[in-house]
């Protein structure tokens, strides 16, 4: 028999559908094979730029705020709340938060900011939990709300025609001594693995922005929160049999509640970002569907912190082409696509799947025939890179997937009665 006490003890959650749950020493060993490939195609290719310190410098600016909208779609749909009005919270943030950062500095910017996506967050909560309203209907709906309402608001706020802000004062950012400098000599000896990690290191030591480590150190203290708490263990109750934690005691409208609160402040924060770090002042569209981005980070990632940062690490690299010589770049990165879809037709082969792993070799020789005609890819390829790599990603991942039960389902009070 259940008792009111099990509601405070940690339950494993089963695996993935169609394999086992990686495991952390796995997801380091594919990691590793990662980074040994790439740095096999930066010699082959000479394309030197897909791992310097710069590169990944830029490729972590990038990742924040989607990592930042991810966290805040995890912590919605981790109590069962379906939240596509990340992209609308975001956009709430970067408004409030230039508003508030020009006239009265940067981190009182940030804190209005995350106040302004709380609000949209609030928005979404009483639309979705009290009145029971289809939650993509008022996610969409939020997101339209949000972006006519800043349009409206910013000719007021900032005079002339309101698409950008002045100029918020810089929050400064922090390079660890010694260390980087090391970093950033190893990665330009050019060496096998070693140069490759030392550009991943160095990026992570080298003008990071305040904000940034804030927005890391969010990361495990949700993990923490969510699985290590007797809080958490409640909120994900509520995403995964609402009935049940009602009949052993929990608020569930008191939970849904302050996790899709949570979830605007996260996103607000991720929009903050974009206007205070990333460009030091609010214009008009700068959000970019980095909020749907977000969204796909958090699915990526099987609605788990460390997935949702390796994802949004990898959209936030795929993003930083655009910026740091990216035709050379992500010609280079059509070699290392092909090697991995000629790996995955071999793993097919061995899953005896011989239909797909016939596909997945001629994708990957039109792939490789791409590289070798070629010497690099138009700008438009570039542009639309971080995109594709979203819908493959999810593509491939989807069968592996699980979420939580009640996602999206709705929900009345006393309804197990």
């Amino acid at each position: 028999m259940t008792t009111a006490t099990d509601v405070n003890q940690p339950k494993l959650q089963p695996a993935a559908p169609g394999g086992r749950r990686l495991t952390l020493p796995v997801l380091l060993l594919v990691i590793a094979g990662a980074l040994a490939l790439t740095s096999i195609v930066r010699i082959i290719t000479g394309a030197d730029g897909i791992t310097n310190v710069s590169q990944m410098s830029t490729a972590l600016e990038l990742a924040v705020p989607i990592g930042l909208a991810g966290l805040g779609g995890l912590w919605a749909e981790r109590a069962g709340v379906v939240n596509i009005g990340l992209e609308g919270m975001m956009i709430l943030g970067t408004w409030f938060g230039a508003w508030a950062g020009y006239q009265w500095g940067p981190w009182t910017g940030i804190l209005v900011g995350i106040i302004g996506g709380c609000v949209g967050g609030l928005l979404h909560a009483i639309v979705t939990v009290t009145f029971n309203v289809n939650h993509i209907v008022s996610g969409v709906a939020l997101n339209i709300l949000a972006l006519g309402a800043t349009r409206y608001l910013a000719p007021i706020a900032f005079g002339g025609s309101g698409k950008q802000s002045p100029q918020v004062e810089s929050l400064g950012d922090f390079t660890v001594p010694g260390l980087s400098d090391v970093l950033i000599d190893l990665n330009r000896q050019g060496w096998f693995l070693i140069s490759d990690i030392a550009g991943l290191l160095g990026g992570l030591v080298t003008n990071v922005s305040w904000l940034t480590l804030i927005a890391v150190a969010l990361v495990p203290a949700t993990w923490w929160i969510l699985w290590r708490t007797p809080f958490g263990l409640r909120l994900r109750s509520c995403g995964e049999n609402p009935v049940a934690a009602e009949s052993l005691g929990v608020n569930v409208y008191k939970y849904k509640y302050l996790a899709v609160i949570i979830s605007g402040g996260l996103a607000g924060l991720g929009g903050v970002f974009l206007s205070i770090v990333a460009n030091p002042f609010y214009l008009e569209g700068q959000v970019s569907g980095r909020g749907y981005i977000g969204l796909a980070a958090m699915i990526f990632g099987n609605w788990m912190p460390g997935g949702l940062a390796i994802g949004a690490g990898l959209f936030g690299y795929t993003d930083s082409l655009n910026l740091r010589g990216g035709a050379e770049n992500v010609h280079a990165l059509l070699l290392l696509a092909a090697i991995l879809l000629v790996i995955g037709a071999i793993w097919l082969v061995i899953k005896k799947k011989y239909v797909a792993a016939v596909l997945t070799l001629a994708v990957g020789a039109l792939v490789f025939t791409w590289y070798a005609v070629t010497d690099e890819v138009p700008n438009q390829v570039v542009s639309a890179t971080p995109y594709v790599i979203t819908l493959l990603v999810l593509a491939l991942s989807a069968q592996r997937l699980r979420m939580p039960r009640a996602n999206g389902m709705p929900y009345r009070k006393g309804q197990g009665k």
